[in-house]
C-alpha cells in the first residue's frame, strides 16, 4: 500500500463532496416516496419525536457512499466486498424498517455480511495484541469467528444508540474521522480515502438529521438500514486497519474509538438481566434516554453524546500514538466499563428496595 494517498488533494475533496451532496440530496428526495410507502417512523411508545419521519437516511448514506468510491476508482477486492457486504445491510434494513422481519432474519442478514467481510474480503482478527501484558494474544483458527461476533456486536450497538437526532450518525462520524487519521498515519490511503468518503456521506445525512439552529427536530432518520451499514463498516475498517503486514493500530486503541456505543449496549443488556427482561426488550435506558429523562434537551443531549465519543477516540488514539501498552488501554477501558456497569447495578439496587414492601 503506498504511504501517499492515492488522490491528489483536489481530487480527495470532490469526492468527498461528492459524497456528501448525494447522500444530501437522495434523503429529501427520497422523502416523499418513503411516506408514501411506509418507510417511515411513527411517534408512540418510547419515540416522542412529532410526526411521521421518513427513514432514507441509511438508503441516502450507502447510495452518496458508494458512487463516491466508485467514481474514485477505489473499488476493487475488499473494496468490493465492502459493497457488497453494506448493500446487504441496507436492504434487510429496508426490509425490516417497511415488514419488521423477524429477529432471525435479521440475525442472518448480520451474519452473511459479517462472513462476507471475514470470509471474501479475508479482513478478519488474527491477532489482539498484549491485552493481558503476557505477550500477543493470536486467535489462530478462531479468527473468523471472533471476527463475526466483533460484527455483529458493532452493529447492534451502533442500532441502540439510533434513538436521538443526530447522536449515532454523529458518534459515527466521529469515528470515522479518526479511523481515516489513523489510516493515514499507518500510510494505508486507500483505506484513509473510503473512510473520509463515508465521513462525508454521513455529514449529508446529518445535515437533515441533526437539530441545528433553527431546526427543532431531524427531517430524516438513518433507520435499521443506516445504523446497521454504519456499524459493519466501522467494525470493518476497525478490524483492517489492525490486521495484516504493516498495521500498527493496536486492536484495543478502536475498543476506545468505539467506546461510546460499547458501554451503551454493554450496560442496557446488564441492566435487562438484572431485570429479567430480554436482552434486545424495549426499554429507556439508553444514555440518551437517561439524559433526556433527567430534562437534558434533545439537542444538547446528542452533543454530549458526540463529544463524550470524541473524547474516547481521542484518548485511544493519543494512547497509541504515545506508545501506551496494550494491556495499560484494555485495564483503562474494563475499569470504565466497570465504573459504569457498577454505577447500573447500584441504582437498580436501591430501586428494588425502595419498592420493596
Amino acid at each position: 500500500m503506498s504511504e501517499a494517498l492515492p488522490l491528489a488533494a483536489n481530487r480527495l475533496a470532490f469526492f468527498v463532496a461528492l459524497a456528501f451532496l448525494l447522500t444530501a440530496a437522495a434523503a429529501r428526495a427520497l422523502a416523499p416516496l418513503a411516506l408514501r410507502v411506509g418507510l417511515a417512523d411513527l411517534p408512540g411508545g418510547r419515540k416522542q419525536h412529532e410526526g411521521a419521519i421518513p427513514l432514507t437516511g441509511g438508503v441516502a448514506m450507502y447510495a452518496g457512499f458508494a458512487a463516491a468510491a466508485l467514481a474514485s476508482g477505489l473499488v476493487a477486492g475488499p473494496a468490493l466486498a465492502l459493497l457488497a457486504a453494506l448493500a446487504l445491510l441496507v436492504a434487510g434494513g429496508i426490509a425490516d424498517d417497511l415488514h419488521e422481519i423477524s429477529a432471525r432474519a435479521k440475525f442472518l442478514l448480520q451474519l452473511a455480511a459479517a462472513l462476507l467481510m471475514t470470509s471474501w474480503a479475508g479482513v478478519q482478527t488474527a491477532q489482539l495484541g498484549d491485552l493481558l501484558g503476557l505477550g500477543p494474544l493470536h486467535l489462530y483458527h478462531w479468527a473468523i469467528p471472533f471476527s463475526v461476533v466483533c460484527a455483529l456486536g458493532v452493529i447492534n450497538a451502533v442500532n441502540m444508540l439510533d434513538g436521538l437526532d443526530g447522536a449515532a450518525g454523529g458518534v459515527a462520524l466521529v469515528a470515522s474521522l479518526g479511523l481515516a487519521w489513523a489510516a493515514t498515519v499507518q500510510g494505508l490511503g486507500a483505506q484513509a480515502v473510503l473512510l473520509l468518503l463515508l465521513a462525508g456521506a454521513i455529514a449529508g445525512f446529518l445535515a437533515w438529521n441533526l437539530r441545528l439552529p433553527g431546526r427543532t427536530r431531524a427531517a430524516v432518520f438513518m433507520g435499521d438500514a443506516g445504523s446497521m451499514m454504519l456499524g459493519l463498516a466501522l467494525c470493518w475498517f476497525s478490524i483492517d486497519l489492525t490486521q495484516g503486514p504493516g498495521r500498527t493500530l493496536a486492536p484495543v486503541a478502536c475498543v476506545w474509538l468505539l467506546a461510546l456505543p460499547l458501554v451503551d449496549m454493554a450496560r442496557v443488556m446488564f441492566v435487562r438481566r438484572l431485570r429479567g427482561a430480554g436482552l434486545f426488550a424495549a426499554d429507556r435506558e439508553h444514555l440518551h434516554h437517561r439524559l433526556v429523562d433527567r430534562g437534558v434537551p434533545p439537542g444538547v443531549a446528542a452533543w454530549l453524546l458526540i463529544g463524550a465519543g470524541a473524547a474516547c477516540a481521542t484518548a485511544g488514539l493519543a494512547a497509541w500514538r504515545a506508545g501506551v501498552p496494550d494491556w495499560a488501554m484494555f485495564y483503562a477501558f474494563a475499569a470504565l466499563l466497570a465504573a459504569v456497569l457498577g454505577h447500573a447495578g447500584a441504582r437498580e439496587l436501591k430501586a428494588r428496595l425502595e419498592h420493596r414492601p
